[in-house]
C-alpha cells in the first residue's frame, strides 16, 4: 500500500530559539529551522506546505524560489532543490556551524564577519584561499548580524550589534587617479578605509548609526528588491529586530538623505525576552520576525497590524489530547505550556486551517501529561509531585464559538454558566493561575482607593476580556488565554508521569516516577469531589502509560518493568473500586524491553501494547463473543502474531472506526518519527493466514525527526472543521457520507511538533 495515504492537514511548530533561522524566499514561501528541520510556510494560505523538509538547520538562505541553503549545528551545509513538485538534497561538510556571503559588482565575492570581538572583518577570495582585506570598527560590543545589499552601483553594509546600535557602511569603487585637492580637506566627510582588489581600489565608510533601539539588536534585513516598470529596483528600507520586543523599518529621506524611523512594531507584555531575527516580503508588504522562544510575528507594513500566524511548541512535545468531540486539540511540552489547537475557516474561503487559539497554562515546570475529564476540564501533571485542574474561564468559551461556529449556548449548557469566570492570570510569583471573575474587571470607586493597601499598588491580573473572531497574535496567547486552576491534587512521592481518564468523565488515574515498588502505584481519584479514591499496587517501576477501556469497565497499565497490569471495575458500592484482574509475570511477560505505549480497541474487546524491543503485540479477549461477559483472566493472552516494526514502538492507538472489511486500524510511532498503519483481523490467526496487514505510513516529508511520544485518533468519524451544518445537511447528504469515511490521528513529538492527519477508510 502506497505510504501517500496520509494526509498532512496541519503541522503545529515554532522557529529554533537561534538567531538567523529564518528566510523570506521570493516566491511568498518562510522558511525556518525547527528543532532539526527546515519548514516550509506560506504566509498567505496559513499552514505549512509539504509538511517541512527534514534534516538539521538553523540558519536558512533562499537563493531563488527553487532553491534553499541550510546550515546547522552539525557542520553539514545542505542546498536542497524543488523539482518537479521533489525535494532534492546536495548536503556539503564544513568545519563551521554557519557563515552568510555577498558579492562585489558580481565579480569578486567578499565576505562580512560579525565577530565577538566587536568588529566587522571583511574577507575577499583570492583563488582559492580568503584574505583579510579590512576591519570595520565602530561596535561597543558583540555583532549579531550583517547583510548585504547593492544600490545604485554601490554596496551597503548594515551590521548591527549588543550596543543596542546599527552601523550602515557604504562600499564603492575609486578611480586609481583620484587624488585629493585642497578643496576636499574644506569639506567634512566622513573618513574613508581604502582596499584593493585585482588593481581595483575601494573606499570602505560609515553611511549612518541607527539608534532606536534599547538592547541587543539581533537581525538586520534589507527589503528584496522588487519589479517595478520592468525594472528590477532595490530600495533602501532597512528591517531590524531587536531583544526590546520591537522591530523598526528605516529608510533615508528624500531630499536630505537622513536615516529615519519609518515604522515601529511590537509587543507589550508577556514573560518573553524579544525577537532573534527578521525578515522582510518579496513585496515589502509584511515583515516577520522570530522571538527567543520560537514564535512568529507577522504583520502588515501598511496597516502595522498583526496577521494570523503558524505556531507552536518551541521544545519537546510530550502528550495530546482531542476532546470529547473532536473539535480541538491540547497538547503539553517540555517548553512549559498547554496549548490548545482548533480548526478555522476564514470567512469566505473553503479551506480549513489549524491554528492555537488558548494557552490554558504557562507553567514554571516542563509538562509532562494531560487528561480531558470534560469538554472544558482537563488535569495536566509536570515535573512536580502536585496534579492541576483546569476549566475553561467564559471568554474562551465565547470566543471559541466565535471562531468555530458552533453555538455558544449549546456550549454553556453543559457548564455551570453562572459561576464561570471571566478568565485567569498568573501572579508575578506563582504557578498557579488564579480565576478573574466579572468583579475583579470592574474599576475600583474613588473611596475604595483611599483604603488600598501598599500591596494593592502592584497589578495582580493581566486580564483583559476581549472578543475574537479570528485566531489571536502571541502576545494575547500569553496574557489572556490562560485557564483558571480550579484543584490540586497532592499524592505522588516523585514528578508525574502519566494520566488517563474513563469515557463517562468521573475517573483520573495517574502514576509518577518511580525506581521502588512503593512508589510505583497508581492513583485514582474521583472528578466529583477531586479526592483520592484508591491506590492499585502491582508494578515495581514507573507505569509508563494507561488507559480506560472505551466502557470504562477496565483499566490497563504498562510499565517499565516490561509487564502490564489489567483492573476491573467492581460493581458492588461497598467493594473498592477496582481490582487487579490480569497481568503478566516475569515468567508470562512477552516483551524484553520498557513497554512504551498502550491502548484499547473500540469495543472493549482487545488491547495492545507497543514497546522498546520493537514489537507490538494484541491481547484478548477480554470479553466473550456476542455478549459483555468477562473472560477468565487465564484466557486473556496474545491473540495475534509478534508485529515486529523494526524500531522502537513509543505509541500505539487504536482507531475508533473500524475498516470496511471490519479489521482493526491500528497507527504505530516508532523512535526514528515514522508513524506506520496496520490493519489487524483476529480471525485471520485463527484461520492460519497473516492477521497484520500493513497500510503503509507517513513518507519522509511527513514523518517527525525525532521519536513519536503520543498517538491520538479523533473520537469521531470525520475531519475536524469539516462537518456540515444542519442548514446544509439538508442539500447535500452526500458529502456529509464522504466526510464520514475519514478519520484522523494526531501525533506528538520530541521534534517539537504536533501533526495531524487525515486517512480515508476507503484507500486502505
Amino acid at each position: 500500500m502506497s505510504a501517500s495515504i496520509c494526509q498532512a492537514c496541519h503541522v503545529a511548530c515554532c522557529a529554533n530559539g537561534t538567531p538567523n533561522v529564518v528566510s523570506w524566499g521570493h516566491g511568498g514561501i518562510i522558511a525556518f529551522g525547527t528543532c532539526s528541520s527546515v519548514a516550509l510556510y506560506d504566509p498567505k494560505v496559513g499552514r505549512l506546505e509539504g509538511g517541512g523538509v527534514r534534516f538539521n538547520l538553523r540558519s536558512p538562505s533562499l537563493l531563488e524560489s527553487c532553491h534553499l541553503v541550510s546550515g546547522g549545528s552539525d557542520n553539514l551545509l545542505i542546498l536542497w532543490e524543488a523539482r518537479d513538485e521533489k525535494v532534492n538534497a546536495h548536503v556539503s561538510h564544513f568545519d563551521v556551524s554557519c557563515f552568510t556571503f555577498s558579492s562585489v559588482f558580481r565579480t569578486v565575492p567578499i565576505l562580512a564577519c560579525g565577530g565577538d570581538d566587536s568588529q566587522v572583518h571583511l574577507y575577499l577570495l583570492h583563488g582559492e584561499r580568503l584574505q583579510k582585506a579590512m576591519t570595520l570598527k565602530g561596535h561597543e560590543d558583540w555583532v549579531r548580524g550583517v547583510e548585504w545589499v547593492s544600490t545604485r552601483g554601490e554596496l551597503l553594509l548594515a551590521s548591527c550589534s549588543q550596543d543596542s546600535l546599527i552601523r550602515v557602511w557604504r562600499l564603492t569603487a575609486k578611480s586609481s587617479t583620484d587624488t585629493p585637492t585642497e578643496d576636499d580637506h574644506a569639506i567634512i566627510k566622513m573618513k574613508e578605509d581604502v582596499f584593493e582588489v585585482d588593481d581595483e581600489v575601494f573606499s570602505v565608510s560609515l553611511e549612518t548609526v541607527l539608534a532606536g533601539h534599547e538592547n541587543w539588536v539581533c537581525g538586520v534585513h534589507w527589503q528584496p528588491p522588487v519589479y517595478k516598470d520592468d525594472e528590477l529596483q532595490q530600495s533602501a528600507r532597512l528591517l531590524s529586530a531587536s531583544m526590546d520586543k520591537t522591530m523598526i523599518i528605516w529608510a533615508p529621506e528624500d531630499g536630505s538623505g537622513v536615516w529615519v524611523e519609518q515604522v515601529r512594531v511590537g509587543e507589550v507584555g508577556g514573560n518573553t525576552l524579544g525577537f532573534y531575527g527578521c525578515q522582510m516580503s518579496p513585496d515589502g508588504s509584511m515583515i516577520v520576525a522570530h522571538a527567543f522562544h520560537g514564535a512568529l510575528h507577522l504583520w502588515l507594513n501598511s496597516r502595522k497590524r498583526r496577521t494570523i500566524v503558524i505556531s507552536g511548541h518551541f521544545k519537546a512535545v510530550q502528550d495530546l489530547s482531542w476532546d470529547p468531540e473532536g473539535e480541538f486539540i491540547l497538547s503539553v511540552g517540555s517548553d512549559q505550556t498547554t496549548r490548545l489547537f482548533t480548526p478555522w475557516k476564514k470567512q469566505g474561503n473553503k479551506q480549513v486551517t489549524w491554528h492555537e487559539i488558548s494557552r490554558p497554562q504557562i507553567h514554571g515546570y516542563d509538562m509532562q501529561c494531560l487528561a480531558m475529564v470534560g469538554r472544558f476540564q482537563f488535569v495536566s501533571g509536570a515535573d512536580e509531585k502536585v496534579l492541576r485542574v483546569f476549566q475553561a474561564p467564559r471568554n474562551f468559551v465565547e470566543n471559541f464559538a466565535n471562531i468555530t461556529g458552533t453555538s455558544k449556548e449549546k456550549l454553556l449548557v453543559s457548564s455551570d454558566s453562572v459561576n464561570l469566570p471571566e478568565g485567569a492570570s498568573t501572579p508575578a510569583l506563582g504557578l498557579s493561575n488564579k480565576a478573574v471573575f466579572q468583579g475583579d474587571l470592574v474599576p475600583k470607586s474613588t473611596v475604595e482607593k483611599q483604603f488600598n493597601s501598599i500591596s494593592d499598588q502592584y497589578q495582580e491580573s493581566y486580564f483583559h476580556p476581549l472578543i475574537l473572531t479570528e485566531p489571536p497574535p502571541e502576545d494575547h496567547l500569553l496574557q489572556n488565554t490562560l485557564w483558571p486552576e480550579i484543584q490540586k491534587l497532592y499524592g505522588h512521592g516523585f514528578e508525574i508521569f502519566c494520566l488517563a481518564s474513563d469515557s463517562t468523565g468521573t475517573l483520573v488515574a495517574s502514576a509518577c516516577k518511580a525506581s521502588k515498588a512503593e512508589h510505583a502505584a497508581v492513583i485514582l481519584w474521583s472528578t466529583s469531589t477531586w479526592r483520592q479514591l484508591q491506590m492499585l499496587p502491582y508494578h515495581t517501576l514507573t507505569v509508563t502509560q494507561m488507559a480506560f477501556s472505551p466502557d470504562a469497565q477496565l483499566l490497563l497499565a504498562v510499565s517499565r518493568d516490561r509487564t502490564w497490569s489489567l483492573w476491573r471495575r467492581s460493581q458492588e458500592s461497598t467493594e473498592p473500586p477496582f481490582s487487579l484482574y490480569a497481568h503478566t509475570g516475569k515468567e508470562t511477560a512477552m516483551h524484553t524491553r520498557i513497554i512504551w505505549s498502550c491502548d484499547w480497541s473500540p469495543d472493549s474487546k482487545y488491547f495492545v501494547t507497543s514497546s522498546r524491543d520493537k514489537r507490538v503485540i494484541v491481547w484478548g479477549p477480554c470479553r466473550r463473543d456476542g455478549s459483555e461477559e468477562m473472560v477468565p483472566p487465564a484466557d486473556i493472552r496474545p491473540c495475534s502474531t509478534i508485529l515486529d516494526v523494526g524500531n522502537s514502538a513509543t505509541a500505539v492507538a487504536f482507531c475508533p472506526e473500524l475498516c470496511s472489511d471490519n479489521s482493526y486500524l491500528l497507527a504505530v510511532g516508532l523512535d526514528c518519527g515514522q508513524i506506520l498503519l496496520y490493519r489487524w483481523s483476529p480471525n485471520q490467526k485463527e484461520s492460519g493466514g497473516d492477521d497484520w496487514i500493513s497500510c503503509g505510513g507517513t513518507n519522509a516529508s511527513q514523518s517527525h525527526t525525532l521519536a513519536v511520544k503520543r498517538l491520538r485518533w479523533r473520537p469521531k468519524a470525520g475531519r475536524a472543521g469539516a462537518q456540515i451544518s444542519d442548514k446544509d445537511a439538508e442539500g447535500d447528504r452526500e458529502r456529509e457520507l464522504e466526510e464520514s469515511s475519514w478519520v484522523q490521528f494526531a501525533s506528538a513529538s520530541d521534534d517539537h511538533a504536533v501533526k495531524i492527519f487525515s486517512i480515508n477508510k476507503l484507500t486502505l
